[in-house]
């Protein structure tokens, strides 16, 4: 089970994961990725397949030491709120605790964000008895500034349910934005300081061509669908997240976490499988990729493996796109 990772290949082969939210606590890497049952259900664009019950944590000393799992941190039955479907996570350390935020479908299957918290970054983690008051749809990513204040980043379209809150309140039948219309942007709200409600309501982030026009829902090169995530890089919030439909990592940048963000280019090409799902971080002075593919399943939707490689900057701060499989393509002659 333990191995030495390597670039672009699974961090572990035991059990499949996705979406990993990678961050550097007590000098050490701790990823916080989903578990991917091992199940030959249909797949649907609900996201049905994605039938996830419970977390495990890995770490790694540092890049030339074997990955750890350090077992299930969390599971569905110990959510009192929760009825299924335990998603993308992410984890924060504040008040000398470390937080492991969550997406689940409540008891009226309405997606909202969660919180447990533990003494170790590697858990076991203790959830709350309810969802964090004002949340809803999935894939909470939280930053913490330099000044200590908190920020979630959260939302998803289609099985996330996020086009179903343009009202501020959930209306089951919705549709997004027409195609020539602002696409939808994630929320982001401010955390309280105990990092276990928002501070006010969340708002949406609007993200902006270089001409400072919003990015259109039908753009599905570059629109928001799912799986954001904030950096800070020579001062500036870098937003990254994942195209959807066309299955791609992409980023824009801001001089505030609030936004507005402007688009700047896509991070990482398309990966074996429909999703793509990722976390940027800081160690021993270089930036990493996290994101995830179906290569060990040979191209089970729902069955990833989450994987690593080296993130490099241009001197503009421009982020250089990576392609994932690009070792193993012959070189033009």
């Amino acid at each position: 089970m333990n191995h030495t990772p390597k670039p672009n290949e699974p961090l572990v082969t035991h059990i499949f994961t996705a979406d990993p939210s990678a961050h550097v606590f007590e000098g050490k890497i701790y990823i916080y990725p989903s578990h991917d049952l091992d199940h030959d259900g249909p797949d649907n664009d609900n996201g049905d397949q994605y039938a996830m019950e419970d977390y495990h944590i890995l770490s790694l000393d540092n890049f030339d030491s074997p990955v750890v799992d350090h077992g299930e941190a969390l599971h569905l039955r110990d959510i009192p709120w929760a009825s299924k479907q335990l998603w993308a996570p992410d984890a924060a350390f504040k008040n000398n605790t470390y937080y492991l935020f969550f997406p689940a479908r409540d008891h009226d299957g309405i997606f909202r964000i969660g919180v447990a918290t533990s003494a170790s970054p590697s858990g076991p983690f203790s959830p709350e008895p309810h969802y964090m008051e004002g949340s809803f749809s999935i894939d909470p990513a939280v930053f913490v500034d330099e000044d200590d204040q908190a920020y979630m980043y959260f939302g998803g379209l289609w099985g996330g349910q996020l086009e179903k809150w343009q009202t501020g309140s959930f209306v089951p039948d919705a549709a997004g934005p027409d195609p020539d219309a602002p696409a939808l942007g994630p929320r982001v709200a401010r955390l309280s300081e105990d990092m276990r409600s928002f501070q006010g309501e969340a708002s949406e982030i609007a993200i902006v061509d270089e001409d400072g026009q919003p990015i259109l829902a039908g753009d599905e090169e570059r629109r928001y669908f799912e799986g954001p995530w904030v950096h800070k890089y020579n001062g500036l919030y870098y937003l990254s997240y994942s195209t959807g439909t066309t299955h791609k990592l992409v980023y824009a940048v801001s001089r505030d976490p609030l936004g507005p963000y402007t688009y700047k280019g896509t991070i990482l090409t398309p990966v074996i499988g429909w999703t793509t799902h990722h976390s940027i971080v800081e160690f021993g002075g270089k930036w990493y990729l996290f994101y995830h593919d179906c290569s060990l399943s040979d191209g089970v939707n729902h069955k990833r493996c989450v994987k690593f490689t080296e993130l490099h900057y241009n001197e503009d701060g421009t982020i250089r796109t990576i392609d994932p499989y690009a070792s193993t393509v012959e070189p033009l002659k």
